[in-house]
């Protein structure tokens, strides 16, 4: 991503669109996407992701610096995963697939 901007191949407007598409990315569809995964959770029965505070879309919670700054950087990251309790759930196979399936 920064990279072929140093290495010229990018020119400066398409590495702004680039930039705000990842900070886009970064701030809005990755704590969307680890919220979905504890909304789900949550509502199968998994209290704790409400405790741990990641029933949220606040971008803090689910940031992962390293993830971020490597998206930046590499064009591929990642966000903090949710933690999920699976003792809570009434059958942990099935909503465990539930879980990860609301992700994306």
């Amino acid at each position: 991503m920064l990279f072929d901007l140093i290495n010229g191949r990018l020119t400066f407007e398409s590495a702004i669109a680039t930039i705000l598409a990842v900070l886009l990315i970064i701030f809005l569809v990755l704590p969307f996407h680890e919220w979905a995964h504890a909304f789900v959770g949550y509502k199968l029965g998994d209290v704790s992701v409400k405790y741990r505070k990641r029933l949220t879309l606040n971008p803090i919670e689910h940031i992962d610096p390293l993830g971020a700054l490597c998206l930046l950087l590499f064009g591929f990251g990642w966000a903090k995963p949710v933690p999920i309790d699976s003792r809570y759930f009434k059958k942990p196979k099935r909503d465990m697939a539930l879980v990860a399936l609301a992700g994306p």
